[in-house]
């Protein structure tokens, strides 16, 4: 049996089922047995793989009960991204590589129904008068969808996959992205309060980086962690409290920004907050967090350098605060960040550490950096494959009076 075969095959049990069985007053454990057993029935007498009879059974069912397509995609832990441009044209990326599915929607409608169930799962709504919307699955995994007529090849669904693991400095060490040494240097970091920005481009890893970082918060603490769509897992805190942000309803009324969550978060008593990213005006009230004693902040923005992320930052706190001098700006960015890391996605797609950086302080209209380690290519690099590591550099770390603080005597 050919797809095509398959498809029409799929399609027509589907419509036995909708019209022959109570769908209403089935468990999905009835539906699924049920399912299972016509297709048993209609397939007996035609040549058909037993992968064939369970991929025909999942889509029939997930048709009616799951997200259709997207759940055999979701359920493949190799596969990390999806991208639907439209019913008939499906991208995933596995293993750093992006591919075509030879999948695709029944029709447009069925992916607005996928999407809408999305959508209507995390308690938001998507249509014509609002047609861009940033939500999560159940399982946590990032989801942002655009529909018609902004989006011209159809609608489109995009989905960062969450780990079902969450990710440690381990894992990362694993990955090759740092080393033990470099590990233990950022764990007394973290512990010792230190505000770590992490910047990087689209797809670096800079939320699994900062989730990795965020499992070196002491156990005691109270933290309050702030995202658009909420993916971060910080284990081995108790005194945890996760806010995410909501988008206005089809009024117009009702919108929750990370803004106003960051200034909410101010009145918990946190002793550290951690922002998802920052990608607008809440820059300032990040930065007056950490400078009005919310030490050990972490937070991540989106830029292509150490340098660059000082910028973005620059450009983010006017969008909160137009009209206030850039000298204000740039002290209030170099007496509240500490630590940049900067992490990249190589040309063999691998993601790696390239910076970490200190931030020393405002001096004749300029911040100064301080680079600690650098990331250098060795010998065996290739055009395809890229070798090297993180290399510390000849600087010394200034900013030591929290080390000191903390009563941590070891050099950086």
């Amino acid at each position: 049996m050919d797809f095509e075969q398959e498809q029409r095959f799929v399609s027509e049990i589907k419509k036995y089922v909708t019209e022959n069985l109570p769908l209403s007053k089935m468990s999905d454990e009835e539906l699924e047995e049920k399912v299972e057993e016509i297709v048993q029935r209609k397939l007996s007498g035609i040549y058909c793989s037993i992968e064939q009879r369970v991929s025909i059974i999942q889509q029939v069912y997930s048709s009616i009960r799951g997200f259709g397509l997207l759940d055999s995609i979701i359920s493949d832990d190799t596969i990390t991204e999806v991208m639907i441009n439209g019913p008939e044209n499906v991208f995933i990326e596995q293993n750093g590589r992006l591919f075509k599915l030879d999948k695709q929607f029944e029709s447009q409608r069925r992916l607005e129904d996928v999407i809408q169930r999305i959508v209507g799962l995390a308690g938001r709504e998507v249509n014509q008068a609002n047609p861009i919307c940033d939500t999560r699955l159940p399982d946590g995994s990032r989801v942002n969808v655009v529909l018609p007529p902004i989006a011209l090849c159809g609608p489109t669904l995009t989905i960062r996959k969450f780990s079902k693991t969450p990710m440690t400095i381990e894992r990362l060490i694993a990955y090759g992205s740092i080393t033990q040494e470099i590990a233990d240097k950022l764990e007394l970091l973290v512990k010792a309060k230190y505000n770590i920005f992490v910047c990087g481009g689209t797809g670096s890893g800079k939320t699994t980086f900062l989730n990795a970082l965020s499992n070196y918060i002491p156990r005691d603490e109270r933290v309050i962690t702030i995202e658009d769509s909420a993916e971060l897992q910080i284990i081995g805190v108790d005194n945890l409290v996760s806010l995410e942000t909501r988008n206005a309803n089809a009024s117009g009324a009702g919108q929750i920004t990370i803004r106003d969550l960051i200034k909410s978060s101010l009145r918990m008593r946190p002793e550290r907050i951690v922002v998802g990213e920052v990608r607008g005006g809440e820059a300032l009230d990040m930065l007056q967090a950490m400078n009005t004693g919310h030490d050990g902040s972490l937070s991540t923005g989106h830029a292509n350098s150490t340098q660059d992320m000082l910028s973005r930052l620059e450009t983010m706190v006017l969008q909160g605060a137009d009209g206030l001098p850039l000298e204000a700006i740039r002290q209030q960015i170099a007496s509240a960040v500490d630590i940049i890391i900067h992490l990249s996605r190589l040309r063999d797609k691998s993601r790696k550490t390239m910076e970490i950086t200190e931030v020393l302080g405002y001096e004749d209209g300029k911040i100064i950096l301080n680079p600690l380690y650098v990331f250098e290519e060795d010998e065996n690099s290739t055009l395809e494959k890229v070798s090297g590591s993180l290399k510390r550099t000849e600087n010394p770390m200034k900013n030591t009076h929290k080390l000191i603080l903390s009563g941590i005597r070891t050099e950086i």
